[in-house]
């Protein structure tokens, strides 16, 4: 059956000094969505037709807009593509598109003003549903824009004379369009185009203050996800249609671990599709997450989930923030420049209780010498330098060029058919998408063999406490422990210091260990690439 999991922060957090405002919280919604397809996405639909298929997805979110409302919910996330699907080509989308006025340069409400715009029948519905719910809402479809645009050359425009973007969309809860943004990093969509100019769009509510969005692809990159963060903005909200790739980026792996790196609370609304292995879905804030993942031969259906959250502190007033520009001035002690924008904690770090005046676990020359052989194993596409762990505790290093990784760990109990190992990798990822990482990553291999170490596992009897650092050549780090059956765990303690070192501590694992990762984005060295 279909489940979904609340985990709560019962600690304090030393990765960031987060306060919530006190007292204060919102009911945050959001719904994975069994998206009704167009069984012929390469056929074009006439307008009429493309309604047709488009309000039987809207069918589905006025239920889901009722019984989010039932519940108090004071915002509610559709994911991306979930009223009109996907698959479709540049011209066979045309019809399903609307014209979407730009709020930051007129107010419009289309429930209110159904007679302002032609062919925005759509436009109309979610205003009106979000006004007869009294709730915000956000959802995602297509805008159609002349080229060229006010702001443009014509000799920007595509070769058909009209722009055409994957668009949320956010109504406020009397169902004024109170937001448009234009999803920047695309993926394979033949049918939409990449803005012409960046765009970074943010809009505020009664009850939190102010929301950033961000698509799908978005959140591996630095715009407009961290520059969102960068500005200040406490609250993301995220609609997805991604397909789940293991060991390191499943849907929920990577906005629980966007969320923690970041200090954000994450609304991440996905579809629901077996086919596309899209599922995951989750609310997730630096104390808590309560998501959804579906595993095989659950119905295929959609969830929503419901939650209270508090209201973040703006950044600011409850931690330290560096600019960019210092940011990027500031070198690690190996002369290696570090960009980012948290000021971390700079105190050491050890598996004992009450140590945290102890010197960091590793130090020296251990930083930069694997403990045992490596081999090198392909993980989502990239070369990974693993040792394998060996008996049921120890300590192991391993080094990709000059960044290593390293843990102490302690097996408890679990099976002997289960083969763990330590990866790390630095450098470039080119597969579906270019971006430069830095990795280090505790996972469980499919096999006994060593060639099976970063490929897809699920289930996992071995539980472990254990501590995973490395010294990173950037402040973007993001946490992630996934369990037995894609469970997320919180990880215990985790730590940033001045100098680049970033250091996990886990332990009491409630399921087996799947893949414990610290995920480091080298944003600065993707500029290399475009």
């Amino acid at each position: 059956m279909s489940r979904f999991v609340q985990v709560t922060l019962l600690f304090a957090l030393l990765w960031n000094e987060t306060k919530p405002v006190v007292g204060a919280t919102y009911v945050a919604a959001v719904y994975e969505h069994h998206v009704l397809l167009n069984p012929q996405p390469l056929v074009t639909r006439t307008r009429a037709a493309a309604l047709q298929h488009v309000r039987q997805n809207l069918d589905v979110y006025e239920d889901q807009a009722r019984r989010a409302a039932r519940q108090g919910a004071d915002i509610l996330v559709f994911p991306e593509d979930g009223l009109h699907g996907f698959n479709f080509s540049r011209s066979s989308i045309v019809n399903y598109l609307e014209t979407i006025p730009d709020p930051q340069q007129e107010s419009w409400n289309p429930c209110r003003e159904p007679d302002r715009y032609k062919n925005t029948e759509v436009l109309q519905q979610l205003s009106c549903m979000a006004r007869r719910n009294n709730l915000y809402l956000v959802a995602n479809m297509g805008d159609l824009q002349p080229c060229p645009m006010k702001s443009e050359p014509a000799s920007s425009c595509p070769p058909d004379g009209r722009w055409q973007f994957n668009t949320n969309v956010v109504f406020s809860s009397d169902g004024l369009l109170v937001a448009r943004y234009h999803k920047q990093n695309l993926y394979f969509e033949a049918a939409f185009d990449a803005p012409p100019q960046l765009e970074i769009v943010t809009f505020d509510t009664p009850f939190a203050g102010t929301f950033g969005l961000l698509t799908c692809f978005d959140i591996l990159f630095q715009e407009p996800a961290v520059t969102l963060v960068e500005m200040g903005v406490r609250q993301l909200i995220f609609p997805t249609a991604w397909m789940n790739q293991l060991p390191l980026l499943d849907t929920i792996q990577i906005q629980r671990a966007f969320s923690l790196g970041a200090n954000i609370t994450l609304l991440a609304a996905n579809v629901r599709h077996d086919l596309l292995i899209m599922t995951g879905s989750g609310i997730y804030t630096p104390f808590s997450a309560l998501y959804h993942h579906a595993h095989k031969g659950d119905p295929e259906e959609g969830m929503l989930l419901v939650d209270t959250v508090p209201v973040l502190e703006p950044l600011g007033m409850g931690q330290s923030v560096v600019s960019q520009e210092v940011a990027e001035q500031q070198e690690s002690t190996d002369g290696t420049v570090i960009d980012g924008y948290i000021l971390f904690v700079d105190s050491g770090f050890c598996l004992q209780e009450n140590c945290l005046d102890s010197p960091p676990l590793f130090t020296g020359s251990a930083l930069h010498h694997p403990s045992s052989t490596t081999f090198t194993s392909s993980m989502m596409y990239d070369p990974f330098k693993f040792v394998l762990l060996s008996g049921t505790e120890g300590n192991l290093s391993v080094c990709d060029g000059l960044f290593c990784c390293h843990l102490k760990y302690q097996q408890l109990g679990g099976s002997s058919a289960e083969l763990y190992a330590l990866g790390a990798f630095a450098g470039t990822h080119t597969v579906n998408g270019r971006y430069s990482l830095q990795v280090c990553a505790l996972v469980c291999c499919a096999g006994l063999e060593p060639a099976s170490c970063g490929q897809e596992v699920e289930e996992a009897e071995s539980k472990m406490d254990f501590l995973l650092e490395g010294r990173f050549s950037t402040r973007f780090v993001y946490p992630s422990v996934l369990t037995n059956r894609l469970v997320l765990e919180q990880p215990q303690h985790l730590e940033k210091t001045v100098d680049g070192r970033v250091a996990m501590k886990h332990s009491n694992m409630a399921g087996g260990l799947v893949t414990a990762y610290l995920y480091g984005r080298m944003y600065r060295l993707d500029r290399g690439h475009s």
